[in-house]
């Protein structure tokens, strides 16, 4: 177990041993990490986690997203697949404070790290498991990647143009959602063990995590017997919130709560609306909203996006764009939060990346490494933290173990 040591990080005093691959697991162990915890990231030998080769873009052969994904991570090679490899996790696990893996279930069963043995070493280990479907129920054996969950989950079904098959988001939403509520979990689980001083089973689902955000989808439907559908930009019976064209681009109004529609309306030089019978209330906007629509459009089809997102602003009217990369690099606000930091990388030279969310005043979050090389952190793991001699390891490397 870790020994407390004093640290502004809000887990510093946390080691975590990240076995999981490719998005859901590492991303939860990107969350811990990004708050101070000591995450070590065991690798098979030799190839790593394919999440190093995954990504679009390749400069220099590399790829742009492990370097964000492993950022404050320690790797540490170990084949899992050899019992001199599982006995050398068992003694790294058994220092640890949080195991995280998103292997299918009895994975680590297989390999001799089933929680059972794994608390007798280390009775308050936290065993985060990220899966497609969780540990138990029928579907738990089966592969689960991200976009199934999604589609299971209901957020592919609800996401696109209402002409259009259901859309992917863009981003890997399903994963990332796993992941964050994992850590979720594992900060929960931790706080636990402060009372019982037991450790215990954090189980993720890839389609629950999904499912947690699908509001009142299933009641709708029970209760009431409305199936929700894709609606593309709108937000059904929620008006005025949509994009609307300018003479140089799309810009979004959300303007649905009666007080701010009324001062739109008299922006607009149109204050009879805000008292029209069809427009005056939240019911009645959301029953006329492609005529509402229809008129807004109508106004900001005849200005320029600039100035007509500073009157809004001004009058106290949400308002924005649709950002893409170069925007949020260009934006004013992102630059005062530090919402995009930079590390210094061999081959990337200045990397900018995401900061660390949410902000915390006492005990914030920091990016203080990028992602590691392939068993960069093999000496320190392996003779610091375990006490092998040299030569011990180089007879695990020459053996292939590590």
């Amino acid at each position: 177990m870790t020994d407390p040591r004093p640290s502004l990080s809000a887990l510093g005093d946390v080691r975590v041993v990240e076995m999981g691959q490719l998005l859901a697991g590492p991303f939860c162990g990107q969350l811990l990490g990004d708050f101070g915890a000591e995450v070590i990231k065991l690798e098979p030998p030799g190839t790593g986690d394919p999440m190093r080769e995954w990504g679009r873009e390749k400069p220099h052969g590399k790829s742009l997203w492990w370097p964000i994904l492993a950022r404050n991570k320690k790797s540490v090679t170990l084949d899992l697949r050899t019992g001199d490899g599982q006995d050398l996790a068992r003694r790294i696990i058994a220092e640890a404070d949080v195991l995280v893996e998103n292997f299918r279930p009895g994975t680590l069963e297989r390999w001799g790290l089933s929680p059972e043995r794994l608390w007798e070493l280390n009775p308050g280990l936290i065993i985060t498991r990220v899966t497609g479907y969780g540990q138990d129920g029928p579907y738990s054996p089966r592969a689960g990647f991200g976009s199934i969950g999604e589609a299971m989950g209901g957020i592919r079904y609800v996401t696109g143009d209402p002409g259009s098959p259901p859309a992917r988001a863009g981003i890997s939403l399903g994963d990332e959602l796993a992941g964050m509520f994992a850590a979720l979990g594992t900060l929960v689980a931790l706080h636990a063990r402060r009372r019982t001083g037991r450790g215990q089973i954090v189980d993720s689902a890839l389609y629950e995590a999904v499912f947690a955000l699908m509001e009142s989808l299933v009641p709708e439907w029970e209760i009431a017997g409305y199936q929700r559908e894709r609606t593309g930009s709108v937000l059904p019976n929620v008006s005025p919130s949509n994009v609307y064209p300018t003479q140089d681009g799309p810009i979004l109004i959300a303007a649905n709560r009666d007080t701010i529609w009324t001062r739109l309306a008299q922006l607009m030089e149109r204050p009879e609306l805000a008292d029209d019978p069809r427009y005056a209330t939240h019911g009645a906007r959301g029953a006329n909203a492609d005529e509402l629509d229809d008129l807004i459009g109508a106004w900001t089809a005849t200005r320029e996006s600039a100035p007509l997102l500073e009157l809004l602003h001004d009058n106290g009217i949400p308002a924005g764009l649709t950002y893409r990369a170069k925007d949020m690099l260009a934006d004013p606000h992102f630059k005062a939060r530090e919402a995009i930091i930079r590390l210094a990388h061999p081959e990337f030279g200045d990397f900018p990346m995401q900061n660390v969310f949410p902000r915390l005043s006492g005990t914030p979050g920091e990016v203080r490494s990028l992602g590691p090389e392939l068993g960069e952190h093999n000496t320190e793991i392996y003779t610091a933290l375990l006490g092998l001699a040299p030569e011990a390891v180089e007879s695990l490397r020459s053996s292939g173990t590590i």
